[in-house]
């Protein structure tokens, strides 16, 4: 008996699955012409930021390492880190009185305002016609920074409205803006009214937001109206109090148009501030370098104090 053996039969090679590669490349085609179109409508926007904020950053950095009076940019000549050198050297007056200016200006901007937004919001929470006090109070921030300055300016005018109130009380006049150790006080106290409005807004809307059944318990227990606003009110509105010091004291750093509507710097340095010495730098004295130098000084002020900010934001639990 012979023995065969029976030769495997061929096994049939599974066919390549080629629908899920073709549905692959289709998605991967979808992705990239749906990208396509989302570049060409940003387009517009990405162009508006390259030409009036990528570029003008790029040369600022430019002149802040060079010498340049602003007129042909063949003139633009290299000095490294002179221009800054310059802010702190002996004899400048950018350290003091003027970056010194620019943190009194923006500390006592900031402390006017949240008392007194503070003051007012808890005072409105409890009135009438809320709107309507809200929108007075409002008024100052829509109003031109021209016309406020130029109101107090002649408020504050020996013969002003300021004065008038101080000689009917018995009291002599005082120089406001013309007395180096009351211009710069005069003119943060116009500051801080003119930026009470939108703290007021803020804060009552922090307000708005505390349960109403925190005060009843408190005055279940018999809490008098001191201790509810010192331990309900001011732990609740720990939020809107940190925005609140946020905008203001970055708004103080950066201030310009009051000041030199008000006292143009005056008298002598005893008002003049950061963005003001940059504009005079520029514009009065031409040295472009200086001005550059001195913006990312101010730059760097202003990073630092958010990043503070940012980080009391954190520590306290609070969603940046």
């Amino acid at each position: 008996m012979v023995n065969a053996t029976l030769a495997p039969e061929p096994t049939e090679r599974a066919a390549p699955d080629t629908s899920a590669a073709v549905g692959i490349r289709v998605r991967a085609r979808h992705r990239r012409r749906q990208a396509v179109v989302a570049y060409l409508f940003l387009a517009p926007t990405l162009l508006f930021y390259a030409v009036f904020l990528v570029l003008p950053l790029g040369f600022a950095v430019l002149l802040s390492t060079s010498r340049w009076a602003g007129f042909d940019l063949g003139d633009i000549h290299p000095v490294g880190l002179d221009n800054f050198a310059g802010l702190f050297a002996d004899g400048s007056t950018f350290l003091a009185p003027i970056l010194t200016n620019t943190l009194l200006f923006a500390l006592g901007t900031l402390v006017l305002a949240l008392a007194g937004s503070v003051l007012v919001a808890t005072c409105i929470d409890k009135l009438r016609f809320q709107g309507l006090w809200r929108t007075l109070y409002f008024l100052p921030i829509v109003t031109t920074v021209v016309a406020v300055g130029n109101v107090w300016k002649y408020m504050y005018q020996p013969g002003g409205l300021v004065n008038g109130v101080l000689n009917a009380v018995g009291l002599g006049s005082v120089a406001f803006l013309q007395d180096p150790d009351t211009a710069l006080p005069s003119v943060v106290v116009v500051q801080a009214w003119a930026s009470v409005g939108s703290a007021i807004l803020v804060l009552t809307a922090g307000l708005k937001s505390i349960p109403e059944s925190y005060y009843e318990a408190a005055a279940l227990d018999g809490a008098g109206p001191g201790t509810v606003f010192w331990r309900i009110t001011l732990p609740l509105l720990r939020p809107s109090l940190l925005f609140v010091c946020v905008t203001q004291f970055l708004t103080g750093l950066q201030s310009f148009a009051l000041i030199i509507v008000m006292t143009k710097g005056g008298p002598g340095d005893a008002t003049n501030v950061a963005a003001l010495e940059m504009y005079r730098q520029a514009f009065s004295y031409g040295d472009w370098g200086a001005a550059s130098a001195a913006a990312f000084v101010l730059f760097a002020v202003v990073l630092a104090v958010t990043l503070v900010q940012l980080w009391l934001f954190r520590r306290k639990g609070e969603d940046a």
